[in-house]
């Protein structure tokens, strides 16, 4: 979790990343640090995130984020 605490401040340090729970919903990310994002966290991670991936819902959170990390893992 620690590392995608750090790739999401790098991409906007403002963030309360503990608390928000509407990065998507309440467009605090814009399409770039949407794409910014998931390449990072395809690099950091080592995974491929399809189609089925890029809902709002796994991008919403630091926690959504995660959990959806997880399960991708699990299921290489």
């Amino acid at each position: 979790m620690d590392e995608l605490l750090e790739i999401l401040n790098d991409i906007n340090p403002d963030v309360d990343y503990e608390t928000e729970d509407r990065l998507i919903d309440g467009k605090v990310y814009d399409s770039f640090s949407i794409i910014t994002l998931i390449s990072a966290i395809s690099d950091a991670f080592d995974i491929e995130l399809g189609p089925e991936h890029l809902i709002p819902e796994n991008f919403n959170s630091a926690a959504a984020m995660w959990n959806m990390i997880q399960s991708i893992l699990e299921d290489e």
